[in-house]
């Protein structure tokens, strides 16, 4: 039998090297949900589990009967293992290759039946930074076979998402969480990993650190890093340390100060040195900063600047030059700080020498900036309008510290590492990922004002030794024409997000450079980052013997960044459905945003009164909790009551015609309403050729002959020159749709 019952004490030679035991300080260790506890017998199957944790477990279990299950072979830490080996306990152990389950299923119900706790020690694995649980999901659905009650246990070691503001933090600072019990219809591979979720997500909300305002993390960062860290200019190869920059920002924030009353301040200006120390002054001097999209269309800037209230915007006097169709406000109301900032050289001077003398608390006084942020609004941004009129998303100072925290946590760069900043300082991900992330954490920032310019980014890669690149598959498709595979060399990382990664694209990006492209997702509503894939970790353990679990997997977005919860439901009945069903994705945690701008109805349609947020995108979890999109709500059509994702048929099409290999964006894909079927698809296309109804038929029969069901083939087919795209490198799925219509 695969599965059998050791000595009610362990063989000593089992387990060489031990070490003395260490007495658990328990006040490093909190406990949530021990009511959930049964009376009766029971299995705890933990996220992960270690020394201290284990000890910590056994002071909350009290005398209760336990029996510990494990693998062979399963690489328990020696400490763990010497702690089992000196107290008389009773042990199974599972070997790896087990399929046994009534066996299983009967030494559990046996030890279940004399109200014994049945504890599962998950081996150490070679794993990312904050994993939801170090348990494999063939290896989870496994346990969950024995038909006993399993209570889920989250261990969240507070180290693993520490900022590098927070300083020196215990190893031992652990908040462990019970659910209550899986049982009957409940004890699925998917219930568990929903409970484990909201554990999780429950846990991290406890992070004092969650509390700090921005703009505090913010002085500190730029204290702490202040030598070792700097900005480049990419436009004029200037450099700036981030003690400069503090200095500067001070300044500037004090004069903003005499020139508005209000509460938000309006910044027009592309990435770059004077575009981060323009937001970082807002946030200083207590104040939101409003980056515009000066992209957009006049009607929906006029709506932004206007919802927003401001009577005070940075910019500068090339910007007012260039863009004549913007509907700038009275040139009262404008700083031009490229004619400002020289004026203030000698105070910036004196501040330099001050905030070199001041400590951070004397810094934060003489600037009036408080703390704590919590709830209050940090930053206000509004939606792309990809799919509708821009909305204002407030940002607390809470959503965004967690989110550098989870983001920060899962990339693990060093302060030796160099950002990409290009994306626009309007974009989400140009926010949170290329402003207050690497100034919290300590990276090198490297800043271009365009993300389209391909060729130069790819020369500022190459002198910087740039490490992470974030970008969409729009840009990233510019890399593929007369950029060379060693300037890219010192990527470790290149993420994309904003829109679905096309395999094709992926393939050839790595076929040109060496470089996986890892694809992640996020949305304004979340602070953006929500997920992200990763390069598998690397093996650890003697003869890497231990497990090592996948970091990233093709076709999905990755796993959630730690603290993040995630629900299904049904598009139509709104049902609560399994996370390893299709459905529309929710998201719950400490990044999610509290609403819209004075939208109250929108805010309502999304946000329920948990707090979970609805976030329009349709999608599944994995077994192992790897997130898939299948389509935006927005990018579906109900045809005769089926749900036709648009992005599916745009992949058919794709092959139908032989367009893996294009570089550039061909074809898309959009609905419009239709009297017989309620609506129709049309295809969108750049591509010349015969006339349009005849390529349409031809397209037709080779979408059928692929399989294609009828219902997915698009009725009608409208050239273009270009598809178009926003500046953040989304697809215009509203222009898409203007011009189907037109059709």
């Amino acid at each position: 039998m695969a599965l059998f019952l050791l000595s009610r004490r362990t063989p000593k030679r089992l387990f060489p090297n031990m070490s003395k035991e260490s007495p658990v300080h328990l006040k490093d260790i909190t406990f949530l949900g021990q009511q959930n506890l049964p009376s009766a017998g029971f299995m705890i199957v933990p996220s992960s589990m270690g020394y201290n944790d284990l000890l910590g477990l056994e002071a909350v279990l009290g005398e209760r009967g336990r029996i510990y299950i494990m693998e062979d072979e399963g690489g328990l830490d020696p400490q763990l293992k010497a702690h089992l080996e000196n107290g008389h306990v009773t042990m199974l152990v599972i070997q790896p290759q087990t399929t046994d389950v009534v066996a299983y299923r009967a030494a559990m119900k046996e030890a279940a039946d004399v109200g014994s706790v049945v504890i599962y020690l998950p081996a150490d694995a070679a794993t990312l930074t904050a994993p939801l649980t170090t348990v494999p999901g063939a290896k989870l659905e496994f346990l969950l076979k024995a038909e006993i009650p399993v209570v889920p246990v989250y261990v969240h070691h507070r180290k693993a998402t520490a900022l590098a503001i927070e300083g020196s933090i215990s190893p031992t600072e652990t908040t462990m969480a019970f659910d209550a019990p899986l049982e009957g219809p409940e004890l699925t591979l998917a219930g568990y990993q929903e409970s484990l979720m909201r554990l999780a997500e429950q846990c991290f909300a406890r992070n004092p650190a969650l509390d700090i305002s921005l703009g505090y993390a913010l002085l500190q960062g730029l204290k702490k890093h202040g030598t070792t860290n700097s900005v480049f200019d990419g436009k004029d190869g200037g450099e700036l340390r981030f003690d400069k920059i503090l200095a500067a920002a001070i300044v500037l924030g004090l004069h903003i100060r005499t020139q508005t009353k209000k509460q938000r301040v309006g910044i027009i200006l592309p990435p770059s040195p004077i575009g981060l120390i323009a937001n970082i002054a807002v946030l200083l001097i207590g104040k939101t900063p409003v980056n515009l999209n000066f992209t957009a269309g006049r009607d929906s800037i006029s709506s932004a600047m206007k919802q927003a209230d401001m009577d005070c915007f940075l910019t500068a006097d090339t910007f007012v030059r260039k863009m004549q169709s913007f509907p700038w406000p009275p040139l009262k109301e404008l700083t031009m700080l490229e004619r400002l900032m020289p004026t203030l050289q000698n105070k910036i001077k004196l501040w330099y020498v001050l905030s070199k003398a001041l400590p951070v608390p004397l810094l934060a006084m003489a600037l009036g900036l408080s703390r704590k942020g919590g709830s209050r609004e940090a930053t206000l941004l509004f939606t792309s309008g990809s799919s509708g009129e821009p909305k204002g998303v407030v940002l607390t100072h809470r959503n965004l510290i967690a989110n550098v925290s989870q983001f920060g946590s899962r990339l693990s760069l060093k302060n030796t590492d160099t950002i990409m900043a290009c994306l626009p300082l309007f974009h989400s991900f140009g926010c949170t990922v290329t402003l207050w992330y690497p100034v919290i954490q300590g990276l090198n920032v490297v800043t271009y004002p365009t993300p389209m310019e391909t060729k130069k980014l790819a020369e500022l890669v190459q002198k910087h030794k740039v490490s992470l690149m974030i970008t969409t598959p729009t840009f990233l498709r510019g890399y593929l024409k007369g950029v060379n595979r060693e300037q890219l060399a010192s990527l470790k990382l290149v993420v994309t997000g904003a829109e679905k990664l096309p395999r094709s694209v992926a393939d050839a990006f790595e076929a040109r450079f060496g470089k996986t492209v890892m694809e992640g997702y996020g949305l304004t509503e979340t602070s953006p980052a929500s997920n992200v894939n990763l390069p598998d970790p690397a093996p650890v353990g003697a003869e890497h013997s231990h497990p090592v679990l996948p970091g990233g997997r093709a076709g999905s977005v990755g796993q959630l960044l730690p603290g993040l919860a995630v629900r299904i439901t049904h598009p139509d009945t709104g049902e609560r459905l399994s996370v390893h069903q299709t459905g529309i994705i929710w998201f719950k945690g400490a990044n999610v945003f509290t609403g819209y701008l004075n939208d109250p109805k929108r805010t309502a349609d999304v946000l329920d009164k948990q707090g979970w947020f609805r976030s329009g995108d349709v999608g599944r979890m994995d077994m192992d909790g790897f997130l898939y999109i299948e389509g935006r709500l927005s990018r579906f059509s109900k045809i005769a009551g089926e749900m036709v994702p648009h992005e599916t048929v745009e992949e058919a099409v794709i092959k139908a015609m032989g367009l893996e290999n294009e570089s550039t964006r061909k074809i898309v894909i959009t609905g419009v309403p239709d009297a017989e079927k309620g609506e129709a698809l049309v295809l969108i296309s750049t591509l010349p050729g015969q006339p349009e109804h005849l390529e349409i038929v031809e397209l037709r029969y080779r979408l059928i002959e692929r399989g294609v069901p009828t219902l997915w083939i698009p009725k009608k087919m409208v050239r273009v020159e270009d598809i178009p795209v926003l500046a953040s490198g989304k697809l215009d799925v509203k222009a898409c749709e203007l011009i189907a219509r037109k059709a």
